[in-house]
């Protein structure tokens, strides 16, 4: 987390505070969280308004007693920021001499309404997509209610409502992508004057637009047209509606549901609030009988022959995965080890611990054990890359990759080596089912030191696996094949599964990746060794 952004003040300027009252709700790099109070006093001051995002360690709120003096507190926090003012007023005072006169700002005190900006939902957002609009202009809001369903990079999110008011104007259509901080909506009193609001905004904008590019020598025109341009040139597509042309109001995960098992979700009647369909509608939908042959099926079908395609929009999380994969495989320096493994004293130690184990132990769990037990002596393995030093992580957490839907999360399994196998099978099952749910918390995919990415339940052989970061190494697991292998000159049928480690080679050397590959080898051709 570098940056949080004030979701909802629940406490005003005046009011008095208690240790362990909520002050605020605070969108973190990955979730909505509560900020407590540690202090008792009078809230004196509120540095940052809603939706506004303010740095780690920055000034949010000033707490204390009633008519105390609290500027020199400020003031210190913008000492920094005032001294760079003054170093570049000394350097350039020319420009400053001719920099043109700002527009008079444009009066919006008058105006009961507010803007609604893409909020910042993980530390990776650099925009958000509207997924659909769960209200239309006109529709009067209440606070709490959900207005919009937005595609993060991460998951399709919830947009809440924090304000009382008239949908005035709605800044963004669906299937359409804006970037964080800009504007989606328009609440307030009706007939309020939103117009003005969002010049006032746009002129807000243009003036903090000059003032990051004053230094430069030529100046850029705006972008703001362009977005809207391609706003209007995109054409999102159409959420389900209604035989009278009212959209269909149904959760994410309830049009998911709906879309695996081939139901049609306008045929469902929703029990939530407004008659929202839920997931509980859809899992108890039960379908009439449909008609022997459809002709407006036939009619849709491309015929023989003829060419077609369809493309969708790129998701937030499939975004984040290209950009942050592409990185590290053209950032990183990667090379490859490939090594055999003979699996058959792992399948029958499997065999046995699980006719006594509290939960089923795959041979996945088995890699993840042995591989934190082969990272306990070789810690140069279990390490970074920082730029001017590397880091060797004393403790290890494995991330395993879980395939879902949308692209590829990786959850992490804290201090692996530590761990029995059941404990260690319990948390991955968990953890596996909680990412293709989308109910993975932050604490469950930050911190991972190593990573491992098993395609073998695929029938996978042998691939390679691309560094995700910050991790030096990464280990791609293949599926366990029986073959014909040679022992003390005899062949043999066995059981062998091939791994492949890739190594950042800033950080790991040929020779350190080999050394680890052959202790993860003894550890699974003698599990026994494992439980040592």
């Amino acid at each position: 987390m570098e940056e949080g952004v004030i979701a909802s003040w629940l406490k005003k300027v005046g009011d008095t505070v208690k240790p362990g009252d909520i002050l605020a709700e605070v969108e973190t790099d990955k979730a909505t969280m509560e900020l407590e109070s540690y202090d008792e006093g009078v809230l004196l001051h509120i540095g940052v308004k809603e939706k506004e995002a303010v740095p780690v360690n920055g000034i949010i709120a000033v707490i204390g007693e009633k008519g105390e003096d609290f500027e020199h507190l400020l003031s210190d926090n913008g000492a920094a920021a005032e001294e760079k003012e003054e170093t570049q007023e000394k350097e350039e005072p020319k420009k400053e001499t001719e920099k043109p006169k700002s527009k008079e700002k444009i009066d919006t005190s008058s105006i009961n309404a507010t803007i609604i900006s893409m909020p910042k939902m993980s530390d990776t957002m650099q925009e958000g997509t509207i997924s659909a609009w769960l209200k239309k202009v006109g529709d009067d809001i209440k606070s709490g209610e959900i207005i919009a369903e937005v595609e993060t990079d991460k998951a399709t999110m919830e947009l809440e409502s924090y304000e009382d008011g008239n949908l005035l104007y709605i800044g963004i259509e669906e299937g359409n992508s804006v970037p964080v901080d800009g504007v989606i909506a328009v609440i307030g009193e009706k007939g309020a004057d939103y117009e003005t609001l969002l010049k006032a905004h746009e002129q807000e904008m243009a003036g903090e637009s000059e003032e990051e590019e004053a230094p430069k020598q030529e100046s850029k025109p705006s972008p703001q047209p362009e977005k809207k341009e391609s706003q209007t040139a995109s054409t999102p597509s159409p959420a389900p509606v209604l035989a009278d042309g009212e959209r269909v109001k149904a959760s994410p995960l309830a049009k998911k549901i709906a879309e695996e098992r081939g139901i049609d979700i306008r045929q469902v009647a929703g029990s939530g609030d407004g008659g929202r369909i839920i997931k509980r509608d859809v899992e108890n939908f039960v379908p009439t009988a449909a008609p022997a042959a459809s002709s407006s099926a036939s009619a849709v079908m491309p015929a023989v022959g003829q060419e077609s395609f369809r493309e969708e929009n790129v998701s937030q999380m499939r975004k984040v995965i290209a950009k942050r994969l592409a990185e590290s495989k053209f950032g990183a320096p990667h090379f490859y080890l490939t090594m055999e493994i003979n699996m058959d004293k792992a399948i029958e130690a499997r065999k046995s611990m699980n006719e006594i184990a509290p939960v089923k132990i795959s041979f996945n769990d088995m890699v993840i054990k042995a591989t934190a037990a082969a990272l306990r002596q070789h810690p140069k393995v279990n390490s970074s890359w920082l730029g001017d030093k590397i880091r060797y992580n004393d403790h290890i957490h494995i991330g395993m990759a879980v395939a879902v839907e949308e692209g590829l999360l990786v959850p992490v399994i804290r201090f692996a080596d530590s761990k029995s196998l059941s404990q260690i099978s319990n948390e991955a099952k968990t953890l596996g089912g909680k990412a293709k749910n989308k109910e993975l918390q932050p604490k469950d995919w930050e911190g991972n030191t190593f990573t491992i990415s098993n395609l073998g339940m695929f029938g996978i052989e042998e691939f390679t696996a691309i560094i995700n970061p910050p991790d030096a190494c990464i280990l791609a697991v293949g599926g366990i094949k029986e073959t014909v292998i040679v022992k003390n000159g005899e062949m043999k049928v066995g059981n062998v599964m091939k791994v492949t480690l890739s190594c950042d080679h800033r950080v790991v050397d040929g020779a350190v990746g080999s050394a680890f590959l052959l202790t993860l080898k003894g550890l699974l051709e003698d599990p026994v060794r494992i439980l040592i």
